[in-house]
């Protein structure tokens, strides 16, 4: 199946969900992310905030504040992407796409070991990944390259294998429930 039917299908399968079942997998996820070897290690979280039916993260991020950790979010600037250190995860507005940003320009986060969650749509055990299609974390990854990656998804979202292209990067850990 090619990327564009297969992000088709995917997407029916995450608008089909009830809210009381993105709940419970964002709760269960939230609970082996915590727990995981990659988020015990991490001083810095760039995180992301959730849109229409993803993984409700913003739970896990306030937890990471919680812990002493550092927490940034990303803005889109024309097609480049900058994560945002964010003390405050409720300001935020519409931003590219309609998906909610940091209403602040600044600080601009800068830990080269930062845990980076990745949002997509497909992923495989082997970590490959298929996006939304706009390629902002590939092209942040291949300038920032050094980055531990994590996903998260729905039992759905994880498939025995997906054909990807050379740009695509690849998740270290794809957590799924």
């Amino acid at each position: 199946m090619d990327k564009k039917a297969l992000r088709s299908q995917i997407r029916a399968r995450k608008r089909a969900m009830t809210e009381e079942e993105i709940a419970r997998s964002s709760e269960r996820l939230g609970e082996m992310f915590l727990a995981s070897f990659a988020y015990q290690q991490a001083r810095t979280i760039y995180g992301y905030l959730p849109y229409n039916q993803e993984v409700r993260t913003v739970p896990m991020l306030e937890q990471a504040l919680k812990d002493g950790k550092r927490v940034a979010v990303p803005k889109v600037y024309g097609d480049e992407m900058r994560f945002i250190y964010m003390d405050d995860l409720s300001a935020v507005e519409k931003g590219y796409a309609g998906i909610p940003e940091p209403v602040a320009d600044g600080p601009v986060a800068d830990d080269p070991t930062a845990l980076v969650l990745m949002p997509g749509l497909a992923f495989d055990p082997q970590g490959h990944r298929i996006g939304y299609g706009g390629g902002f974390y590939d092209k942040f990854l291949e300038k920032e390259p050094g980055h531990p990656t994590l996903a998260l998804c729905y039992e759905f979202q994880m498939l025995d294998h997906l054909e990807t292209e050379a740009h695509d990067k690849m998740v270290d850990w794809v957590l799924w429930a």
